[in-house]
């Protein structure tokens, strides 16, 4: 069975102290600007086209509105501007990834989150084209070096290539932590 990036143990990741390389990852691989970069296919929920959004007022570029899926609303981050590179320009192969992810701030602020996993939410994900899903070896996945990549190592799990790409494999609990975005939303207000 494949695993989640986010449900393997901390020891099977890169930078972990056990060992658990044998077990198998599905990621989807796609094109963020000029990167190559990969999600665990357990955190997708569904692909979509780009259909229409409704902006948000007061909110810095990466927020790109919101769209209504199936009577819910849902956040659209766009993933170029989130990882500081320049903002999406929409084309025949964009796409939303809708991705399920977890805050990494716990539930409540008492600490009561029994499975220690933080608050679940659903978010849409921006991005300039879905490839394909490909299979890795939990050892196939390196631990991102600090220098040398152009996306803060910080929102990489770790990189793994695929047909000689090097493939960035993103963490999308930093990518999407709902503090890190809502300061950030907070800071772009005009008050």
């Amino acid at each position: 069975m494949l695993q989640s990036l986010n449900s393997l143990p901390s020891t099977a990741l890169p930078g972990g102290t056990g060992h658990d390389a044998d077990t198998p990852l599905s990621l989807l691989r796609m094109s963020v600007g000029d990167e190559a970069l990969a999600v665990s296919i357990d955190d997708v929920r569904e692909i979509l086209q780009v259909a229409r959004l409704t902006p948000l007022p007061r909110t810095p570029d990466f927020v790109r509105g919101v769209m209504n899926l199936r009577g819910a609303v849902v956040p659209v981050i766009d993933l170029s501007a989130r990882l500081g590179g320049p903002a999406t320009v929409t084309g025949r192969r964009s796409c939303i990834v809708v991705v399920d992810a977890t805050d990494a701030v716990p539930a409540n602020a008492n600490g009561n989150d029994p499975d220690g996993l933080g608050q679940p939410f659903t978010v849409g994900l921006l991005v300039d084209a879905v490839y394909e899903v490909f299979d890795r070896a939990a050892h196939e996945v390196e631990s991102a070096p600090a220098l040398g990549t152009r996306i803060a190592p910080g929102f990489l799990r770790g990189i793994t290539r695929s047909g000689g790409q090097l493939i960035g494999v993103l963490a999308l609990q930093q990518v999407l932590a709902a503090d890190d975005l809502s300061n950030a939303i907070a800071a772009w207000r005009t008050h």
